[in-house]
């Protein structure tokens, strides 16, 4: 695990998106990971202003989401799939037949699930995976428990993270409790991760995560053993570290 100590979440953001471009200059038709939350947005942003540069070409790109709640469909605002085409898809020169994320509506959740994990596969698998943490260690939805799941599967989400994530919605009853989400496996199979953390609230998160114990109770700390895995961090984000 390699760790890249930021000023800040605008560099930190700039950062991520010149591997992005990185790894679509050397292999046009790369397949991407995305993440959704507030974390990437920056990354986002900055993939856009390239995009408008003529710096980098989505054209021959495919992009897998990580995960997607369960009961939104795609035109609501607070689905993942609304999130990317509002934040990224839109503005960018990308193939919206390419852009792939799990169906949020799907009668048959578990042959969904296998779906997606087939799609990945048939696809070449992911190139490049990019991560956002949640404050209790789940990377994707894969939440803390005694087992973990290697596939793409429904997840309850736990407390813990309903309440974090309800500031994204207004009516917060109407919060899906429940998301389908890849797997720790589908995660590991990532030939190139970036984790992306921001932040002083998440400084705790790091020091877990580079605790060098590999536990459940902290789903993250699987990604230790990845053999190319890139923590980028904002300053604040690793006030905790030992230099």
């Amino acid at each position: 695990m390699k760790i890249v100590i930021k000023k800040d979440y605008v560099e930190l953001s700039k950062f991520a998106a010149l591997e992005v471009k990185n790894i679509v200059e050397d292999n046009p038709n790369c397949t991407l990971g995305l993440a959704t939350g507030s974390t990437p947005l920056g990354l986002y942003k900055e993939l856009i202003k390239l995009y408008n540069l003529g710096e980098i070409n989505f054209s021959s790109v495919t992009t897998f989401n990580l995960d997607e709640y369960r009961g939104l469909n795609e035109e609501d605002e607070q689905s993942y799939k609304y999130f990317m085409n509002d934040n990224l898809f839109n503005h960018i020169n990308i193939d919206k037949n390419n852009t792939f994320i799990p169906n949020g509506i799907a009668e048959d959740v578990e042959r969904e699930c296998e779906n997606y994990e087939k799609l990945i596969g048939e696809k070449g698998g992911i190139d490049l995976q990019v991560l956002g943490i949640g404050m209790n260690g789940h990377i994707g939805f894969n939440e803390p428990n005694q087992e973990l799941y290697l596939n793409t599967h429904l997840e309850t989400l736990t407390e813990e993270t309903l309440n974090s994530n309800s500031i994204f919605f207004t009516n917060k009853e109407k919060m899906p409790t429940e998301a389908l989400t890849m797997g720790i496996g589908s995660i590991m199979k990532a030939k190139k991760i970036i984790l992306l953390i921001s932040g002083k609230n998440k400084a705790e998160v790091v020091k877990k995560l580079v605790s060098g114990k590999i536990t459940t109770d902290f789903p993250a700390s699987i990604l230790q053993v990845h053999n190319d895995c890139t923590v980028i961090l904002d300053e604040e984000a690793a006030a905790l570290l030992n230099k």
